[in-house]
């Protein structure tokens, strides 16, 4: 498995991570299998939040690996925080209490990496540096990132947080590619060429901020996945000439046109079938050509100007 660096940070990580928010869907010894075949095949960064399953994905993950310390430094361990029912919070209080019923559900001392999981509005950023410096101070978390914010919220956190912001995790697919689309279609009057996102890509890029791109196989808003969907002939048809050629499934084809990309964008893969995750895990070792990505993309119902 090939290794990145998290944004601004020294930490190697798998270019591809497993999220874990389906874990408190399984028994902690089918658990357990899911995350020895990840450790196998190279892939050390797990995601979490404590909203996952109400925290009992996390429960379960600890429970399945045995959580010691020799076990604890193998992996890299992320979790996210401010969803709260009905509203988001930001709150210092509500972020250093989130990450401490986290740490317990882990068996952990210590997060990796924390995220604000979406946009509060009413943030109070001074609020947020407070959280993190309290949490860096005392060892609980090392690095920082968001989910699911522009630039400009960015923009406002960093203002105010003395700490690298190092990820921002991102809805991203190939068939979720606005943050592409807008950088193709510049100057256009066409629907994908709306900025909706002001220019994330780009911006991550000029800040070493590692995307992290969530439901690399789903359409939509959770609307379902478009591999072997009949809704998507012309992209399945393409999916799998290009897994014909590398020897790898059509998942693994849509994991490697994530990976093609210069940003460095490390793919969140949710699946809980370890057999699956093999298969997606061949996308690491396979590089597809210039013709071969934009092949993909026009599959996927876009256009080039």
């Amino acid at each position: 498995m090939k290794k990145i660096k998290l944004g601004t940070s020294n930490i190697p990580v798998s270019n591809i991570a497993l999220g874990c928010m389906r874990m408190g869907e399984l028994s902690s010894s089918k658990a357990a299998v899911v995350m020895n075949q990840a450790l196998e095949l190279g892939i050390d960064f797990f995601d979490h939040a404590d909203i996952y399953a109400g925290g009992k994905s996390e429960e379960i993950f600890a429970e399945a690996i045995g959580m010691n310390p020799s076990i604890r430094e193998k992996m890299v361990l992320q979790t996210k925080t401010g969803i709260r029912k009905g509203y988001f919070d930001f709150s210092k209080e509500h972020i250093i209490g989130s990450v401490d019923k986290s740490l317990q559900r882990l068996k952990t001392d210590y997060i990796d990496v924390l995220l604000l999981h979406r946009p509060d509005t009413l943030v109070e950023p001074e609020e947020v540096a407070e959280a993190f410096a309290t949490l860096k101070e005392s060892g609980k978390v090392h690095h920082f990132g968001v989910s699911n914010h522009n630039p400009m919220q960015i923009e406002l956190l960093k203002k105010y947080v003395e700490q690298d912001l190092i990820v921002n995790q991102l809805q991203f697919s190939i068939m979720h590619t606005g943050m592409i689309d807008t950088g193709l279609l510049v100057n256009m009057k066409h629907e994908n060429g709306v900025d909706r996102d002001g220019s994330v890509l780009d911006y991550s890029r000029l800040h070493n901020i590692t995307i992290q791109a969530w439901s690399p196989f789903q359409y939509g808003f959770f609307e379902g996945v478009f591999v072997d969907n009949d809704k998507f002939p012309e992209l399945n048809n393409k999916l799998a000439e290009i897994g014909d050629k590398y020897n790898i499934s059509k998942s693994a084809v849509a994991i490697a046109w994530i990976l093609r990309h210069p940003a460095k964008i490390q793919p969140v893969v949710g699946t809980m079938n370890p057999e699956r995750l093999s298969e997606i895990a061949k996308a690491a070792e396979v590089e597809l050509t210039r013709e071969e990505w934009y092949g993909i993309y026009l599959a996927a119902g876009n256009m080039l100007p």
